[in-house]
């Protein structure tokens, strides 16, 4: 296992490029499952999570090549209907090839899957729209199983909550259904968008992506795509949170900086000094980070894989800040890491209340998971002294080469085998 070793103190400066959305890249994968033929994604972060559901694909008969940044992807003899156990067992969104199976070869089996321990992410929204859109499926021994007789039909579907996963799932299944799918209280997250303008490309009739209410008329075929992925809010806002907490200064382009809203009132309400244009975002963090309060909600609200982030900001900041969690009960797991690091934080029921110190001290500290990994890191970015970061594989599935780039801007971070 590898690990992080940080020097604190380094304010970030410099320019950088924004990475394609992985929370995009893997449901489009999904997706090229319901097409005849190759399929190119392009702005392909090169990450653990990418190879995973790469793998997942292969197990299905599926191609998958890459060549620099694109994907192509070969449906052509596409033929299992059973996902390997291994790679779903390590990604959460291995739950989004269920859709494309159904519509495409009738018949599913998938074992539930793996990914961050962050909470309960339960698939029933999953599988309640899909049983919607006629499928028959039963959960036994930790898989699902499904088929359908015929063709899935077009339904009207009600999410309790506008989870983002269910959203892109029934979304692609319902691609290749009789008739039309109205999908209410979808989510409206850039991500469901991309994948929306994906299955345009390649023939979908698809209305209302960005709203709470998705029209799908579903189509007998989809032709193959060549599609470019949306940059990565998340990649883009913890290097934007990176910059303020070392009083640094820098510019983020290839980004969608409407995507960053949420977050950019919220740091300028801090004190930072935040330039936004379409492509590019400007930077400056302030010797005085003031308080915030902060809670999590469905886009465009403030998203909890920026949550960590921001705690790890909070920490710093001169008086009492409070992040409160609405999505994951169990997304403060960076806590510990940082009160070793001399944070004060109280932890309440789906909140944290956390006291500004003067400073933050570097020790060894283990990553969590992805978004908690990256709050440690950051927080070793502004600490006095040397922190370790342990079991930074979980960094490596939601940042490509996170270490390269802090350093390009200034930070003292190395890579090294634990």
């Amino acid at each position: 296992m590898d690990k992080f070793v940080i020097e604190g103190g380094f304010p970030l400066k410099g320019k950088l490029k924004v990475n394609g959305a992985k929370n995009a890249a893997l449901p489009l994968m999904a997706g090229c499952l319901l097409t005849e033929g190759i399929s190119r994604l392009e702005n392909v972060p090169s990450l653990i999570d990418i190879l995973t559901m790469s793998q997942v694909l292969e197990g299905l008969g599926v191609k998958v090549r890459r060549k620099n940044r694109t994907l192509e992807i070969d449906t052509t003899h596409l033929s299992y209907y059973e996902a390997p156990y291994k790679p779903v067992k390590l990604l959460r969104a291995s739950t989004l090839i269920l859709g494309p199976l159904l519509a495409r070869l009738g018949h599913a089996r998938v074992c539930l899957p793996g990914g961050c321990n962050i909470g309960r992410r339960p698939v029933d929204l999953h599988i309640k729209g899909l049983r919607q859109l006629g499928a028959r499926i039963e959960v036994n021994n930790g898989y699902i199983e499904a088929h359908t007789k015929g063709n899935l039909q077009g339904s009207s579907i009600y999410l309790n909550v506008p989870s983002v996963g269910a959203t892109e799932n029934l979304m692609l299944a319902a691609s290749l259904a009789r008739g039309i799918t109205l999908i209410r209280n979808a989510s409206s997250s850039p991500e469901v968008v991309d994948v929306a303008n994906f299955l345009k490309r390649a023939g979908v009739k698809i209305e209302g992506e960005g709203t709470n209410l998705i029209k799908i008329e579903g189509v007998r075929q989809l032709n193959s795509v060549h599609h470019r992925i949306i940059p990565d809010r998340i990649e883009a806002g913890t290097l934007i949170i990176a910059a303020i907490i070392t009083k640094g200064e820098i510019s983020l382009e290839e980004i969608c900086s409407n995507h960053l809203t949420s977050l950019f009132v919220k740091l300028r309400q801090m004190g930072a000094e935040i330039e936004a244009a379409d492509r590019r975002v400007k930077v400056k963090g302030g010797n005085l980070l003031k308080p915030i309060r902060v809670e999590t909600l469905p886009y465009p609200g403030f998203s909890t894989d920026l949550q960590p982030q921001i705690t790890a900001l909070a920490c710093l900041a001169r008086g009492t800040s409070v992040i409160r969690e609405t999505i994951f009960e169990n997304r403060f797991t960076h806590v510990p890491g940082l009160r070793k690091m001399g944070a004060e934080i109280k932890v309440g029921t789906s909140q944290v209340r956390t006291k500004g110190v003067s400073c933050l001290k570097g020790t060894v500290v283990r990553a969590p998971d992805i978004r908690g990994g990256a709050a440690l890191t950051l927080a070793g970015l502004a600490a006095e002294g040397r922190t370790e970061i342990e079991g930074i594989h979980h960094l490596d599935r939601g940042y490509e080469g996170l270490e390269e780039k802090l350093s390009k801007l200034g930070a003292n971070i190395t890579r090294v085998e634990d």
